[in-house]
């Protein structure tokens, strides 16, 4: 304790433990500044140079800028900033900022370039920072270009459309004088109930590296550091995000791991973001075994991690592997973490105490701060610190990249059903486009604004044009709003608005009040803490109390909805009893209110575990516009030619999906319209599967868009009119039911597996699939060398032709299987994959090469080698459809 007492009395002048005077620093040569120098000699230098304080900062990074605050806030440097963003609460990073909705490219250089004047100019060390932000699929800003969500990318199967996309992004990410994203998202989506699905590659490790790769290198390559996450396996069982894993070493290395491997190794990315989750008891942030002996022993990683925001804490608040947030911050570093990713600047003085009492090793801090500063001087930010302003201006109005958009969105596209050739549309006079997705044209997770979305109706009367009418109508709702929270509006407690709440640390509502407060409404979740720190987290109660206020007349529902015990008085009568904690319950009761009148309202609840929600609901000012709205769908539909309907759902960060179904009521919209006889094209939105057992067998085409990015409209209008013909394929396995789950094509071969005894363990849709407007056929597989050595490679050559009346693109995928193995193997493994364009007629020879590397397995003492032996050559449309088989055999 008296060193943490000198430390922080002395504070920034201390020197001697790091740092020279200011003086001496004129004295010494600056080797630092230095741009002939080597690397090595200037973060050395700048190093020794450096107090612990300045260490410290340089380890931290957080969303904001210079903007209202004291700048000396900053004085000691910082890691860098998430410029012009502020946190709003929430889930992960993205999920918990906002931006300046007048900003632009221009505006955003020059405010960069004026927070690095400030940190060069007027900090004592002079440090630049490193500006960050998103880029998922486009960057997280105003006016940037908005591509295909991450699975829709994937979908394309094409890594050379990825690599247009990337450059793309990564032009306009470097202009603003952005140098580090923290992108992309290479976990693997092994259970599709997982809400962030759609940020992944999809569940194959081979597909989602290709496709990792070709992004991150497109950035690294203009000198932008990428920050492939979360690592290393951010779903668990059930779907559920950020769910503790407990995976062995092979799984881990089979699956989980060559993502990450190829992206740092292969692609150079410089950067890399931690988990929320554990790994088998251990965070993810502070994982020794992971961060330091995988990630930078074994693979010899030189960048610096981060932990995703707030992750430090998690040891203390979440896990409960630490005792406070000093322990945390210690067990990450000490764990291999480099960098603190927080969203509040005030939380540095929950982390910094034990970077200056000694706790972490001056070693283990270097070592990160040296990682860092590295970084900085590889993106040759202490000689070029400042971006383009003119650049910029110019960028404000440039729309150059939507094209890139249009083209990738095509090629994302999914043709899953097309009965009697429905699609593309032919001599149709009058369209009848329903759903709200085809007038909302969503983005996605983690997208910014668009440079100027176009919606699926707008996009289809464009290229329709003046001949063809097209009309539209919601027809349902993915959400329903059938009750909600009532507002303070309603409610009264003597002459103010809200209820009067009474808080009491036991489960039965006796003695004295621990707390007494006026709540506005009663819609609450506690998850991490109590309502008050008055109270303890698992074994409190709550009474709330006053008058509700009818706002008109009539029957109306009214209830309680949450996961423990409530109660529910209505003029002191028990209207709903739901004591006894159970599950998640919704309770809802019809009662006859009269405008104006006062209603005693008591509202008893309990809570005995943690994790609490509770709220008093109604559908007292709810209009509920279904009936009418699928009444006027349908009548539409019976004038119409043909009928798009856009269906979507509800996903993303910390919305885990455990039903698959389309929600809301935009099945029964489906098998409504389609009872008129007219042809229906369904269009899928969303990120992940969606099971189609109502309604899929009355519909006649159905095309997965994805989340097509800003130009979708018009990718979609295009494609449905025969413009463009589809070939994307399926990243993802569909189930029939969620009771499959989880399902991927890729397992091991244990028992029947295919089958239960009341449903077929078959997908709907297999990995790899999908449709097109033409037709492809394979034939002639040869193979160079039928046997060969463990070191040797081979070509596999086969012959594509386009038996179809229309021009088109076939995914050609190569799958091996090992025949005969030490270790269990999986049934199929995904090693190759092709994207062709054919004209009418035309044949291709096409060749795979097939190398050492695609044979090798971990045998049982993981250690990788090609076992001798025969491997199953396959070579098809999809994980199901493989046409083509020859055995190779290894000596």
């Amino acid at each position: 304790m008296k060193i943490k007492n000198i430390i922080l009395s002395v504070g920034f002048s201390l020197f001697v433990l790091g740092g020279l005077s200011a003086s001496a620093q004129q004295k010494t040569k600056l080797i630092y500044k230095d741009a002939k120098a080597s690397i090595d000699d200037r973060v050395k230098d700048l190093l020794a140079r450096m107090t612990p304080e300045e260490k410290f900062w340089q380890l931290f990074m957080i969303p904001g800028d210079l903007d209202g605050v004291d700048k000396k806030r900053y004085q000691n440097g910082i890691f860098g900033l998430q410029v012009s963003a502020v946190a709003q609460g929430g889930g992960g990073a993205n999920q918990m900022l906002s931006y300046n909705t007048t900003e632009n490219a221009f505006t955003l250089a020059k405010k960069i370039n004026a927070i690095q004047k400030y940190f060069i100019n007027e900090t004592r060390l002079g440090i630049p920072i490193i500006a960050f932000d998103e880029a998922l699929h486009g960057l997280v800003r105003q006016g940037a270009t908005a591509f295909p969500q991450a699975i829709g990318l994937a979908a394309s199967f094409d890594t050379t459309s990825m690599a247009n996309v990337a450059n793309a992004i990564a032009r306009e990410t470097k202009l603003r004088g952005i140098r580090d994203i923290l992108t992309p998202v290479v976990n693997i989506a092994s259970d599709v109930r997982w809400g962030r699905t759609e940020e992944t590659y999809g569940e194959d490790p081979f597909l989602s590296s290709q496709m990792g790769l070709a992004f991150v290198s497109a950035f690294e390559k203009q000198n932008i550091v990428t920050t492939p996450k979360h690592f290393i396996a951010n779903v668990g069982d059930g779907g559920r995000d950020s769910y503790p894993i407990h995976y062995n070493a092979r799984l881990m290395e089979e699956i989980y791991f060559p993502p990450f491997e190829a992206t740092i190794k292969q692609g150079k990315s410089r950067s890399l973001m931690t988990a929320y989750n554990s790994l088998d008891g251990t965070p993810a942030t502070t994982n020794y075994q992971l961060l330091t002996q995988k990630l930078k022993n074994e693979w010899g990683f030189k960048g610096f991690v981060i932990s995703d925001a707030g992750a430090v804490g998690g040891a203390s608040v979440l896990h409960h592997t630490a005792s406070g947030y000093s322990q945390s911050t210690i067990q990450a570093m000490e764990g291999g973490l480099d960098v603190i990713f927080q969203t509040e600047f005030d939380h540095y003085k929950l982390f910094i105490p034990p970077f200056l009492d000694g706790s972490i090793s001056k070693q283990r801090i270097d070592d990160a701060v040296s990682r860092v500063l590295r970084a900085k001087f590889e993106l040759g930010l202490f000689e070029n610190p400042y971006v383009s302003e003119k650049d910029a201006q110019k960028a404000v109005t440039d729309k150059s990249h939507k094209i890139i958009a249009k083209q990738a969105a095509q090629k994302s596209f999914v043709l899953l059903k097309n009965n009697e050739a429905i699609l593309p549309f032919k001599n149709v006079k009058n369209i009848l486009v329903l759903g709200e997705d085809a007038i909302e044209a969503r983005l996605g997770g983690y997208s910014g604004s668009g440079n100027g979305k176009v919606n699926m109706l707008d996009g289809i009367k464009k290229r329709a044009g003046a001949t063809i009418k097209v009309s539209y109508a919601k027809g349902s709702s993915r959400d329903p709003q059938l009750y909600k929270p009532i507002p303070k509006a309603y409610l009264k407690i003597d002459t103010s608005s809200g209820l009067k709440g009474e808080y009491f640390n036991n489960l039965t509502l006796s003695g004295k009040p621990d707390l007494i407060r006026i709540d506005e409404q009663i819609n609450f979740m506690w998850t991490l803490y109590a309502p008050d720190r008055k109270l303890s987290k698992d074994q409190y109660s709550a009474r709330w109390t006053g008058k509700l206020m009818a706002p008109k007349t009539g029957e109306f529902k009214i209830g309680l909805e949450g996961n423990d015990g409530f109660r529910l008085f209505i003029n002191d009568q028990l209207a709903i009893d739901q004591w006894e904690k159970t599950s998640y319950h919704t309770r809802l009761i019809p009662y006859k209110f009269e405008k104006g009148r006062e209603y005693t309202i008591r509202v008893e609840f309990q809570e005995t575990k943690g994790n609490a929600y509770i709220k008093l609901i109604s559908n007292l000012d709810v209009e509920d516009r279904q009936e009418q709205e699928l009444t006027e769908a349908v009548a539409l539909a019976k004038q119409a030619d043909a009928v798009v309907i856009a269906a979507g759902i509800k996903e993303g960060e910390f919305q885990d999906r455990a039903m698959l179904s389309l929600p809301g009521n935009q099945e029964r919209l489906i098998t409504e319209v389609a009872k008129t006889g007219k042809p229906v094209v369904v269009l899928l939105v969303g990120g992940s599967a969606i099971t189609m057992s109502n309604w899929m067998d009355q519909v006649s085409a159905i095309v997965n868009v994805w989340y097509p990015g800003e130009e979708g409209g018009n990718a979609i209008a295009e494609t449905l009119f025969g413009d463009y013909n589809p070939g994307g394929r399926l990243p993802i396995t569909y189930p029939i039911h969620e009771s499959q789950l989880p399902l991927v094509y890729n397992h091991k071969p244990t028992g029947r597996g295919d089958d239960y005894n009341n449903l077929s363990g078959e997908p709907l849709f297999p990995f790899g699939y999908g449709l097109s407007y033409t037709r492809f056929e394979y034939s002639d597989l040869i193979l160079s060398k039928k046997e060969i050595k463990a070191d040797e490679k081979i070509t596999a050559t086969f012959k594509l032709k386009n038996t179809g009346a229309l021009a088109g693109e076939e995914v050609a995928q190569l799958y091996i299987r090992d025949m005969l193995a030490t270790v269990a193997r999986p049934v199929l493994e995904l090693k190759g994959f092709k994207r062709i364009f054919l004209k009418p007629g035309e044949t291709k020879e096409i060749s795979f090469e097939i190398t050492p590397d695609m044979l090798k397995m971990l045998n049982a003492n993981m250690k990788a080698i090609v076992e001798p032996g025969d491997f199953r050559i396959m070579i098809g449309a999809s994980s199901k459809a493989l046409i083509l088989k020859e055995t190779l055999r290894v000596q």
